[in-house]
């Protein structure tokens, strides 16, 4: 594993980067792309999610591998460009927006928002909507949330599924696309309570239910699972999974549904200062901690700071509660054999790539040992 950041120090060196940046190995993010194609079942379709990807080219290197154009969005400003961007794009709201915040971009904007489709989890959000696509003269298409197991909002049960479908005849510019389930809380449920695995089929069999309330011409987006569970499925009720995080695999996707998949994004920041830590205070107040353990006697400063990430290099380097995180410049404890220099570039893994990928402007693209393009980041605002 020295190795390969070793590899990616000397790129970004070569590169002139001496300041933190996200870097991204296409290589890897390749491999992690072949499992995808190996693993999804032929029936379904994949719905890239912006939010986890968010980065032009990157979605498009992605959406190209998988021949999809299929996009699941979150933020208008980011819809906006991925529909710029992708004049075949086909989106769907991953959560559901205020009406003002429809209003606002069906009203201002030029892009082509027909090709979006409107998340609706309340009879109340239907009826906004509804009386929107009538104010402004505009055919609307929605898909409605369903609740199958995760408990985050949307329709309970098909009952109440099928009543807001009938209301949809006093919504006549607003038209059903399908629904959307997600069961994020899948692979969390312990064994106690019948493990991953059931959670799975209960999920799949709550979602055949809402879907047997729609006719025939509502069934176009049957959408269901993340990146954690996409891969599990088995096209028997839905005809698309999302997914993002997992071409990138940050920490919190270190999952069984993942397995063989590698880290393909990191922070890479240089160290500033190679220190032998002294805490403010009576020197002697320090070696006491030391001594139990509780300080280390080697650490260093990096450049920048307090992401979400968690430290995978040097080896064995951490973060100390005693001195906390900063963004400015951050310490990290190493081990007492760390031979770590100024100059030298520390990593770190993300836990998430929504948000962080967006932190750093642009991403910088590692491929066959080198830095081979700089990618910019969507704008988080």
């Amino acid at each position: 594993m020295s190795a390969y950041f070793a590899t990616l120090s000397h790129a970004l060196k070569d590169a002139g980067i001496f300041q933190p940046c996200l870097l991204l190995d296409l290589d890897r993010l390749d491999s992690n792309i072949t499992l995808v194609k190996a693993r999804l079942d032929p029936d379904l379709a994949v719905r890239l999610v912006d939010k986890s990807l968010a980065c032009l080219p990157l979605l498009s290197h992605i959406g190209e591998a998988l021949g999809t154009v299929r996009f699941m969005t979150f933020h208008p400003p980011v819809t906006q460009a991925v529909l710029k961007a992708f004049p075949d794009a086909d989106i769907l709201y991953g959560k559901p927006m205020p009406v003002g915040a429809a209003r606002a971009v069906l009203s201002n904007s030029a892009a082509d928002w027909s090709r979006v489709c409107w998340l609706i989890d309340s009879e109340e959000r239907l009826a906004e909507y509804g009386a929107l696509a009538a104010e402004l003269d505009i055919e609307l298409r929605i898909a409605f949330e369903i609740d199958v197991g995760l408990h985050r909002g949307g329709f309970a049960q098909p009952e109440a599924l099928s009543k807001a479908l009938s209301t949809l005849s006093a919504h006549k510019r607003v038209h059903c696309d399908g629904v959307m389930a997600y069961e994020a809380h899948a692979p969390h449920i312990p064994g106690l309570f019948g493990g991953p695995a059931k959670a799975l089929a209960e999920a799949s069999k709550r979602a055949a239910a809402f879907v047997a309330c729609l006719g025939a011409d509502q069934r176009r987006i049957l959408n269901i699972g993340g990146s954690k569970t996409a891969l599990l499925h088995h096209g028997d009720v839905a005809n698309e999974v999302s997914m993002g995080s997992a071409f990138v695999l940050p920490g919190d996707f270190d999952t069984p549904g993942l397995e063989g998949f590698v880290p393909a994004a990191f922070v890479a920041t240089p160290i500033l200062k190679v220190v032998e830590p002294t805490l403010p205070g009576p020197p002697a107040v320090s070696r006491l901690l030391q001594a139990l353990g509780r300080f280390p006697r080697k650490g260093c400063y990096l450049y920048g700071g307090k992401w979400m990430a968690e430290p995978v290099f040097p080896a064995g380097m951490k973060t100390n509660s005693l001195l906390g995180l900063s963004s400015n410049q951050q310490f990290m404890g190493l081990p007492a054999d760390a031979t770590a220099r100024p100059g030298d570039y520390a990593f770190l893994r993300p836990t998430q790539s929504e948000a962080v990928l967006q932190q750093f402007g642009s991403i910088a693209v590692f491929s066959g040992g080198r830095i081979a393009d700089r990618w910019p980041a969507l704008p988080m605002a």
